[in-house]
């Protein structure tokens, strides 16, 4: 184990953390090429009907609906078991949940309503995991800067690998919107984003930003989960649930690397899931 500033140390070995990033690659790298062709799926879909959500959802969605379930379950054996809220946690990001859960959380509206129907939620995962990308890259450069103390490879190892990740899962979601003819998502329009900047700049140990990341990660793993039982596109389902248990690989080796050892919840919950309401777009 690596000491770093105040005392801290990495709670498992840098060889068990590398293990379990290089799982966390494998398990991206698999889902790759469903992710793209589920969302080139949704592009088409999306295209079909003038962007627009259909009023009813349909057989086919209704039932690939029904699988939000099964993808509850899969979550869950990787989930944080809800420890993310532990004592002497960050305050969470300002909006996540929002009180908001299930498929009303999908249905509140974005500030201008700029995207609709499924593209609400399109633009609101892209928003997300460039947020994630961001917080990720602002950890880098405040390690690379010293504010951090010492900061074991292993761990810088896997914040960019996790970084690099979601920003696949931002370019697969931008190419929808692009593909129903809206503009992509570059930057991170979302309401709290200025509280998730504030909370990185402050940050003087691995152990603040390790457990903000989780906030971040926890929130995207149970959007996605919403998602899959909210939207009534079968592209759309596919690609959330697709991405959903990679971004809960994350919550859970930050879990690891905060010494709150991950067990699984019967259903990973949604009470941390983000609402569109905190789209500014």
């Amino acid at each position: 184990m690596t000491a770093s500033k105040g005392g801290w140390e990495l709670p498992i070995s840098e060889r068990e953390l590398s293990s379990l990033t290089r799982e966390m690659t494998a398990a991206h790298e698999e889902t790759l090429p469903v992710m793209r062709a589920a969302g080139l799926e949704l592009a088409e879909e999306i295209r079909s009907r003038g962007g627009e959500r259909p009023a009813h959802p349909g057989r086919r969605g209704f039932l690939l609906g029904a699988g939000g379930a099964a993808a509850a379950l899969a979550l869950a054996a990787c989930s944080s078991g809800g420890k993310s809220g532990a004592a002497g946690a960050p305050s969470a990001p300002g909006g996540a949940g929002a009180g908001v859960t299930g498929a009303a959380a999908m249905a509140s509206g974005s500030a201008s309503g700029q995207y609709t129907g499924d593209l609400q939620l399109v633009a609101l995962a892209t928003a997300l995991e460039n947020q994630a990308v961001g917080a990720y890259q602002a950890t880098l450069d405040a390690a690379k800067a010293g504010k951090l103390g010492t900061v074991p490879p292993a761990v810088a190892n896997f914040v960019t690998t996790a970084m690099a990740q979601h920003a696949d899962h931002a370019k697969a979601w931008n190419a929808v919107l692009t593909g129903a003819g809206k503009p992509a998502i570059t930057g991170v329009p979302l309401s709290n984003q200025a509280q998730v900047t504030s909370a990185l700049a402050a940050a003087t140990d691995v152990t603040t930003v390790a457990k903000l990341a989780l906030q971040l990660e926890d929130q995207a793993a149970q959007t996605y989960l919403v998602a899959t039982y909210s939207v009534t596109s079968p592209g759309g389902i596919a690609t959330a649930a697709t991405i959903a248990p990679v971004e809960a690989m994350h919550a859970a080796i930050l879990n690891y690397v905060l010494g709150q050892y991950p067990v699984p919840d019967a259903f990973l919950p949604t009470d941390k899931a983000a609402s569109p309401s905190l789209l500014t777009v």
